[in-house]
């Protein structure tokens, strides 16, 4: 229930207001030309608490979340289902910022969806709090095992009947 501004800036607080780089953190996350087309650009109220607030759609908030993420100057990155509300299009363009800001970084990515995963360094498949598999994408497909099972399930969704 902040402007659009100071909702980025809270993943750094100690930028100024006119830090060039929230708004780069917004480009960076695929928001940056709908919060422009709000009523008063970064500084338009979100949220419905204010009579002048503009809500939101999840997948918008969510874009909105990931900017805050990439203002942040941190060595370390936990970003749980960061996509989950975006179409695949959108989610394509902000893994390639996430590979982009991440150089030199770690992150630590929390997600079930495949075409987000696929494409990490090492994966690691928990059960019951344990890790059960760790290797990458193409390792744990070859290895047969839980990941491949649920790969093959998810991808059959995918596949014409016949």
């Amino acid at each position: 229930q902040l402007s659009a501004r100071d909702n980025i800036r809270v993943g750094n607080i100690l930028l100024d207001q006119t830090d060039p780089s929230i708004e780069r953190a917004a480009v960076n996350a695929g928001v940056h030309d709908l919060v422009k087309g709000l009523r008063h650009g970064y500084e338009t109220l979100l949220g419905k608490w204010f009579e002048q607030g503009e809500e939101l759609s999840e997948g918008e908030w969510q874009k909105l979340a990931l900017a805050r993420a990439f203002v942040r100057d941190a060595e370390v990155l936990v970003l749980d289902e960061p996509t989950s509300a975006l179409d695949p299009g959108s989610e394509w363009e902000i893994f390639q910022h996430i590979r982009d800001l991440a150089q030199g970084k770690a992150i630590v990515l929390v997600s079930h969806r495949f075409s987000t995963v696929s494409h990490a360094d090492s994966i690691h498949i928990f059960e019951h709090g344990r890790i059960i598999e760790s290797g990458t994408h193409e390792q744990l497909l070859q290895h047969g095992g839980r990941y491949a099972h649920m790969y093959r399930v998810q991808a059959k969704a995918y596949q014409p009947e016949g």
